[in-house]
């Protein structure tokens, strides 16, 4: 990539393992050939000092700001959504890219925030849930055999309850999995009409999203288990159900697709399709603090 330069990335929320199994990717493995994790964010804490041995990763700094003059682009794992504008947000103001883990943001207004400072500044910005590249996936979009998707309904932990801004936390994953299956539209926030109610440890919320009936279950996971991702499309023609199952690399799909629009210079994704999860699970979460 880009000759014989090495494209510098620099790791931001590296509390989250994701980290671990990016680092893992283009330090140890090196499966980018050209691209390094360079530098961690966060200070000189036990994880990163672990994480700096692990990488063979020489510079640590405490704030994601001092990154700017260090690196090329940078990947945003802090767990909690809430953070994630203000981790980007340096690194978008001086025009590099950035891939922030999912979600995007726990709110509409910083998903938009952040969609404004990389347009005002001709950076790059991509945000996607690993659920998006899971094999099963293909088997549930509608095909001609099948006929029209009728009704989906996707299944998994998550806990509204959650430090990390409650059900985004793993919620999204829900959402984007749906998103894809649905061919990835974006969403008029003005027409989401959603339903959603807690019962216990379960919350069921149901809209409509690109003419099709939408559920989702959260099921909050207890010390020991969770329920696994899944997802049900009932079709004109059949029903289709499968587990959405997470590899051991399940993170390196959404890194290769960062890596490949850094070198291309644009994303795949629009930013209202960006937007889309979270302005969905957003409406969720509102409707549930209604009821």
């Amino acid at each position: 990539m880009r000759g014989a330069a090495v494209l510098r990335i620099g790791m931001i929320g590296t509390e989250n393992s994701h980290i671990t199994h990016f680092t893992r990717f283009l330090n140890v493995e090196q499966r980018h050939p050209g691209v390094r994790a360079a530098a961690l964010a966060g200070g000189r804490s036990e994880r990163n000092l672990e994480l700096a041995e692990l990488g063979g990763i020489d510079l640590i700094v405490d704030k994601p700001a001092q990154l700017v003059d260090e690196v090329d682009a940078a990947i945003v794992s802090t767990r909690d959504g809430a953070k994630h504008l203000e981790d980007a947000r340096p690194l978008l103001e001086a025009g590099k890219p950035v891939l922030v883990d999912k979600p995007l943001a726990a709110s509409i207004e910083h998903a938009q925030e952040l969609l404004r400072i990389t347009e005002q500044n001709s950076a790059l910005l991509l945000s996607c849930s690993a659920l998006r590249f899971v094999p099963e996936i293909g088997h549930l979009v509608p095909t001609e055999k099948s006929g029209p998707l009728r009704h989906l309904h996707v299944i998994g932990p998550a806990d509204p309850d959650s430090d990390y801004s409650g059900l985004f936390f793993y919620g999204i994953h829900h959402v984007e999995a749906a998103l894809e299956i649905l061919g990835d539209p974006e969403i008029d926030l003005a027409a989401l009409d959603v339903r959603a109610v807690r019962r216990g440890d379960t919350v069921v919320a149901t809209l409509r999203i690109a003419d099709t009936e939408v559920t989702f279950t959260f099921v909050v996971p207890d010390a020991g288990s969770r329920v696994p991702f899944h997802a049900t499309g009932i079709y004109q023609a059949a029903v289709v159900s499968r587990d959405l199952t997470l590899g051991g690399d399940y993170n390196a799909p959404a890194l290769t697709e960062f890596l490949t629009a850094v070198e291309t210079g644009s994303v795949s994704r629009s930013p209202g399709q960006l937007l889309a999860p979270v302005a969905v699970l957003s409406a969720i979460s509102s409707a549930l603090e209604r009821n």
